[in-house]
């Protein structure tokens, strides 16, 4: 693979754009394709789970996706410096009982330089919400690609 653009180091635009992008893929549920902007040994650590290398981000995304049903991403730019990004997010979803859930999270981003995520480190908390407290709904139009999300 000849790599991933935007490529570090970032600055203001190319980090939103790498933001962006990785919400879209995300929005996908394609655990596949998610994989594909990670090095082959990339190492995460989500929630209390540590996932190394590109095999097992397709498992842990297949496992995922099966469990939180309706899934839909919102990224957000926090912080960039070099091959850095800090972003913040928050997704819906629910389980197999029809309970839904709003997810709070941030996480920290470090890139090789081909562009791939050699790094991951996300902390996240949920929140069960009624179906009527639901503010996500599907991937986000282009036309809302930047703008902030309420916090709560």
């Amino acid at each position: 693979m000849a790599g991933r653009p935007p490529f570090p180091p970032f600055d203001a635009l190319t980090a939103a754009r790498k933001v962006q992008a990785a919400e879209d893929a995300w929005n996908t549920c394609d655990p596949e394709r998610v994989s594909l902007a990670y090095t082959e040994d990339s190492v995460w650590r989500n929630r209390d789970r540590h996932v190394v290398g590109r095999g097992a981000i397709v498992a842990f995304l297949t496992e995922k996706w099966q469990r939180e049903l309706d899934y839909t991403l919102r990224k957000e730019l926090w912080a960039f410096e070099g091959n850095r990004i800090g972003v913040r997010f928050q997704y819906e979803c629910h389980d197999a009982s029809g309970q839904w859930f709003r997810s709070y999270g941030n996480e920290l981003w470090e890139f090789s330089e081909d562009g791939l995520m050699r790094r991951r480190e996300a902390s996240i908390n949920d929140r069960p919400i009624s179906e009527s407290e639901r503010r996500i709904f599907g991937p986000r139009p282009t036309e809302e690609y930047g703008v902030p999300f309420p916090l709560w």
